[in-house]
């Protein structure tokens, strides 16, 4: 405005600006014309957003409904096969033109999005299920009320030590190169990840193990552990709860497990209640879902090349809700197949509660 006559064409050169464009925004300063919005374009300019299709929608579930599976027993729930490459192939055979961004955006509105699935079911019905839940729940209640220990125990996917691939991606300047087998005879070693995890404190107390997963190897984590770090957060504690799965190393079966407990029990001077997750139901024990997603997450994509790799990132595992992990590694070798003492057979010093006996029982000190 201050450059005078010649300024247009000065303005319209020195931007590389249309010399009509410049004099229209010229006028526009001039008689005070107010945009509609704080945009730049105009009201209805630049290339429209739709074309408008009036059968669209009604085209696209004509499309859908021939390529669509769905849950006989829950109509809501319905799944198609097809990608929207296919999707927009189909449409153009019906002489409608769209893009798969489009495409994607109608589907959200018939609430087709992409989904998991979701590990839900179980495999089998068991009998009394919710009531141990609920037994469970009660107890869990009972004992955080008193400050009393409610621990969580279970052990995680065994992993092979070495240049392995693993699931996952980090982020480097190339990809590693590992062994194109994953055979166990070239491995260096096997991890055995068990965890404690207290449910009060938001803390996983990881022991990495280089053998096997047994009774006798849980039991001598959870005296480490509590020795080293739990029972100062619990100095006038005189019992504890355990809340395990029903197979495997924690089995509600086996007596060696129950022997195992009862020394436990013995060596830290304390009563001891167990309690089992019936079975097909080990996803809800909470060690999964509160420990180790998180120490899935932080193992993703890391080659295990040696046993302080996989302590080293547990220890770095933490979350927003104050969730932390304390690991060692036990090195000590463990017998399998061992058997319950004569002795301990015998006495049988388990005390099974009246209510669903095979899940419950306690070790009194």
């Amino acid at each position: 405005m201050k450059i005078g006559y010649y300024g247009v064409s000065e303005v319209s050169q020195k931007f590389d600006i249309h010399i009509h464009t410049v004099r229209r925004g010229k006028k526009e300063l001039l008689q005070e014309i107010v945009p509609a919005t704080k945009k730049v374009r105009q009201q209805g300019g630049g290339r429209k957003k739709t074309a408008l299709i009036s059968n669209l929608l009604e085209v696209l579930l004509l499309v859908l409904s021939t390529y669509t599976a769905g849950n006989p027993m829950n109509t809501n729930v319905l799944w198609t096969q097809l990608t929207l490459k296919q999707i927009q192939e189909k449409l153009n055979c019906y002489s409608v033109s769209v893009s798969c961004p489009v495409i994607k955006k109608l589907l959200k509105t018939c609430h087709y999005v992409k989904r998991k699935m979701r590990k839900c079911k179980t495999l089998k019905e068991v009998e009394n299920r919710n009531e141990q839940f609920e037994y469970i729940a009660q107890l869990k209640s009972q004992f955080m009320e008193s400050q009393l220990p409610v621990l969580s125990i279970d052990t995680k996917k065994k992993e092979m030590i070495g240049n392995f691939s693993r699931s996952g991606e980090v982020y480097c300047t190339q990809a590693q190169e590992v062994n194109d087998h994953d055979f166990n005879s070239f491995a260096d070693g096997i991890a055995v990840p068990h965890g404690i995890y207290d449910i009060a404190k938001n803390t996983c107390y990881l022991s990495i193990g280089t053998n096997h997963d047994t009774a006798e190897f849980v039991k001598e984590n959870m005296d480490y552990h509590w020795n080293n770090s739990i029972k100062y957060d619990y100095p006038n504690a005189k019992k504890m709860l355990i809340l395990c799965d029903g197979g495997g190393s924690n089995s509600s079966s086996h007596y060696v497990v129950k022997e195992q407990f009862k020394q436990l029990s013995e060596k830290l001077q304390m009563g001891i209640v167990v309690a089992h997750y019936p079975p097909y139901c080990s996803k809800w024990n909470p060690i999964e879902h509160k420990a180790f997603s998180f120490l899935s997450k932080k193992w993703s994509g890391v080659v295990f090349k040696n046993y302080d790799i996989i302590k080293e990132l547990a220890e770095k595992t933490t979350t927003k809700t104050g969730f932390s992990v304390k690991a060692y590694i036990n090195t000590k070798q463990y017998e399998i197949g061992r058997k319950p003492t004569e002795g301990f057979m015998q006495t049988m010093p388990v005390v099974f509660n009246d209510y669903l006996p095979k899940w419950n029982y306690k070790f009194e000190y």
